[in-house]
């Protein structure tokens, strides 16, 4: 299959754009190498055979060149994390609304029918929670006083109680709670919007913590991971926000290249976008991965710091049943095999 992989030179996109080409497809990268992740001049790492396109995904002329002749398109490009502050936010609606928004229209225009979409658990925003009185609720936000007081869990929005956290499923009602989330959910209700109206298929991978070789060094665009893994190489301890003890699955790159991989090859949705948790089913604390990546790295020990940052949410911890079933898709890389491994894997350089 001929496809093509927006943002194949970064950190997932280029895992994803290694499956393919191993798998025996014919891959395109487009790619603008933006200078928040990319140093400048910097050549991207790709296999051999594989067709760069040095373009922004909201250009529609880079994306009509580089759809021609295209079967299939993995859309990876995207800025992420939860960046600086709400100064951002023309950046992220840019590059993630208005980019898919150009790479659709331009799919419609290529008779291009179908898409893999990287999404993301940040759609979920609080994961699901259980109060011992009231039943299944929603998280209430948190608020900033409860967070300077060190209360970091989200209570019970009609009793107050503690909450106990549980799995969210793809049918769990989205939530999101920061700029990048509600761009992620932005893309998917267009790439819904995009298939219902061309017949096209569309599958959403909500990817929840990946890490792996090659992230980008610590930037405020970085996983948790890469910033962690940044400050054990200079000397300096991981600073765990809150009190570390916030859940999270933590997956592999290679096992969410292989998801991109099998969603490419499952046939197309019944319904206009499907999505799957893409996960490893094993969370962890933020504390326990600190600890793990420290302890593989040779320390300093890890500092629990107690600071937050807005927009964070406290548990979101997925079901990776849907994706097993019918992707036939499993994560096989362990929580201690990954981070001993990532502890002294090679990093992108810094921008």
């Amino acid at each position: 299959m001929r496809v093509l992989v927006t943002g194949g030179a970064g950190f997932i996109g280029s895992h994803v754009v290694d499956a393919f080409v191993a798998d025996g497809h014919e891959v395109r990268v487009l790619d603008a190498l933006l200078p928040a992740v990319h140093p400048v001049g910097s050549t991207p790492r790709l296999p051999d055979g594989v067709e760069f396109s040095h373009g922004d995904v909201r250009d529609p002329a880079a994306v009509d060149r580089a759809l021609d002749g295209v079967e299939a398109v993995c859309h990876q490009g995207a800025m992420v994390g939860l960046g600086i502050d709400v100064q951002d936010m023309p950046e992220y609606a840019g590059i993630n609304g208005l980019g898919t928004a150009v790479l659709l229209a331009a799919m419609a225009r290529a008779d291009v029918g179908r898409l893999v979409l990287a999404s993301s658990m940040v759609v979920y925003g609080e994961g699901r929670y259980e109060c011992p009185v009231d039943g299944v609720v929603p998280a209430a936000p948190r608020r900033r006083a409860d967070l300077d007081a060190g209360r970091f869990e989200p209570p019970c929005p009609t009793c107050g109680r503690q909450l106990a956290w549980g799995t969210v499923g793809e049918e769990t009602p989205t939530d999101p709670r920061n700029t990048y989330a509600a761009t992620k959910l932005h893309q998917e209700h267009l790439a819904a919007a995009w298939a219902a109206s061309t017949g096209g298929g569309a599958i959403a991978l909500r990817y929840h913590n990946v890490y792996g070789p090659h992230m980008p060094r610590d930037t405020p665009y970085s996983g948790v991971a890469a910033i962690f893994r940044s400050a054990l190489e200079t000397g300096h301890a991981p600073r765990v926000f809150e009190d570390g003890g916030q859940q999270r699955d933590f997956v592999h790159v290679t096992d969410v290249a292989r998801a991109n991989l099998r969603a490419l090859l499952a046939p197309p949705p019944d319904a206009a976008l499907r999505a799957y948790n893409v996960a490893s089913g094993h969370p962890h604390t933020v504390g326990d991965m600190a600890r793990a990546l420290a302890a593989a790295f040779g320390g300093p020990d890890p500092q629990i710091t107690g600071e937050y940052r807005i927009g964070d949410v406290r548990h979101v911890v997925a079901s990776p049943a849907r994706a097993e079933r019918e992707l036939d898709f499993r994560a096989e890389v362990t929580f201690a095999d990954g981070m001993r491994a990532f502890a002294t894997a090679p990093l992108r350089p810094a921008p």
